[in-house]
């Protein structure tokens, strides 16, 4: 068995290399299907979230999706300005921005149910095997965020 201190410098040859590139091509296939839906990546990323949770706080959205709470506001305010969200300011502690869905942010997860069919479809792998790949992928980021946590 080869250990991790025997694997080549070479680019094909490191995990990371093939986590990113296929990261790139998962957002690739993404691209045309939320173009329909006039959203970016990322902006599907927060509805995702807010379909499951909604009238959450700009900090919680951005710790699920694991960005800082600056990178959400000019996303949300695109997502304001196209219909499907309103921002609140907290009664209690002004700092905190709720986040809820509008009619039209609501009736656009009808829009969104097919994408993920799609995207199983180009992956070309059949469920059972993609379920897998997901929940090593889970296993792995948490393995990574434990070990970032303790340098």
């Amino acid at each position: 068995m080869t250990s991790p201190a025997e694997f080549p410098l070479e680019l094909d040859q490191q995990l990371c290399f093939a986590l990113y590139s296929t990261s790139l091509a998962m957002t690739k296939t993404y691209k045309p299907l939320l173009e329909k839906l006039g959203l970016t990546y990322p902006q599907y990323l927060a509805m995702l979230v807010l379909w499951q949770n909604d009238g959450i706080t700009v900090k919680e959205i951005a710790t699920r999706l694991s960005l800082d709470s600056a990178t959400m506001t000019p996303l949300l305010k695109r997502l304001e300005a196209q219909g499907y969200v309103e921002r609140t300011r907290g009664i209690a502690d002004e700092r905190q921005v709720h986040i809820r869905l509008t009619q039209n942010g609501r009736d656009l997860r009808e829009s969104a149910k097919g994408i993920p069919t799609e995207i199983f479809c180009a992956a070309g792998s059949d469920i059972d095997e993609l379920l897998r790949l997901r929940s090593d992928l889970v296993r792995l980021r948490a393995s990574l965020n434990e070990y970032i946590g303790q340098s």
